[in-house]
């Protein structure tokens, strides 16, 4: 049974870490940053396309006619990229996944502001749309928040240990970690190539974000039963599951109406960070060897 085992870790390991260097590459992002202005410039030439009546009847019933679209496409975008990233940070420790996971929510806050400007007319008029200039300043400053909360959560991370064990145990656990990013890979690909069908057959979805983020819950908790697997310990069990309950609240800010997404996204922040400060100080290696003793 071992064996079956070592080779599967072998396996994830050998088509994760070459796709994973793929994706970090300073040549990819560069390339994927270049395609992201010509997405935002082509999206803006054909509003104005649109704008003038130019464009096909067919084409012209599923572009918008609001320039502030290109904004919210480009985000889009930057917000897939970045979920990309957060799946190949899964097999990192889980501070640094939950770390990844606000800096998501951060801009999914940013995105859910410029998405506001799109029900605003051109030229911009305040009179008769205070209700959108609201939730724009609520989210943006709310990002703002949670970004510098995010700051002092990087800031104390810094202090705290590592996963450590025997090193057979150490590279299962990774590799176990990476089969489960693999398969959170393919859900990803098979939920967006699904939304894309779905919108332009002109079906009505969920946010794509906001589903993804239930399937990341899903994970965390998975995440935190295979690490129970190889730290067993009280210590790590209470922490992995609390940075896994940071995540749910993270999902139900997504899901709450404005105000209240940016204070359940606080709360999570100030949640995560406590967690890291309490484990960090309180249970040092000697309090938790002291809390062994008989």
């Amino acid at each position: 049974m071992s064996s079956v085992m070592n080779f599967i870790y072998e396996r994830c390991t050998f088509i994760f870490d070459p796709l994973h260097h793929f994706w970090e590459h300073e040549k990819m992002h560069r390339k994927i940053s270049l395609l992201l202005v010509l997405l935002f410039l082509g999206s803006l030439f054909t509003i104005e396309l649109n704008r003038h009546g130019i464009l096909p009847d067919q084409l012209a019933s599923l572009v918008p006619r609001n320039h502030f679209f290109a904004i919210q496409t480009a985000f889009t975008v930057v917000l897939i990229l970045e979920v990309i990233s957060l799946i190949f940070t899964l097999p990192c420790s889980f501070s640094r996944s939950v770390g990844k996971q606000f800096e998501i929510l951060t801009l999914i806050l940013i995105r859910n502001a410029f998405k506001e400007l799109s029900y605003l007319p051109e030229p911009i008029v305040f009179y008769g749309h205070e209700k959108a200039i609201y939730r724009i300043l609520s989210d943006g400053f709310g990002a703002l928040v949670i970004f510098a909360l995010l700051g002092l959560y990087y800031l104390i991370q810094s202090s705290q240990e590592e996963e450590k064990g025997k090193p057979e145990d150490l590279f299962s656990f990774v590799a176990a970690k990476k089969g489960i990013a693999l398969i959170l890979l393919g859900i990803f690909i098979y939920m967006g190539i699904k939304t894309i069908f779905q919108s332009i057959a002109g079906i009505e979805t969920q946010d794509f974000f906001h589903g993804f983020y239930t399937v990341l819950i899903i994970t965390d908790i998975l995440l935190v039963l295979v690490a129970q697997c190889f730290q067993p310990s009280y210590y790590a069990v209470f922490r992995n599951s609390g940075y896994a309950l940071s995540t749910l609240i993270i999902r139900l800010a997504l899901a709450a109406p404005a105000y209240f997404n940016v204070l359940l996204g606080i709360a999570a922040a100030l949640f995560a960070i406590g967690l890291t400060i309490i484990s960090d100080k309180l249970f040092t290696k000697q309090v938790w060897r002291h809390s062994h003793t008989c």
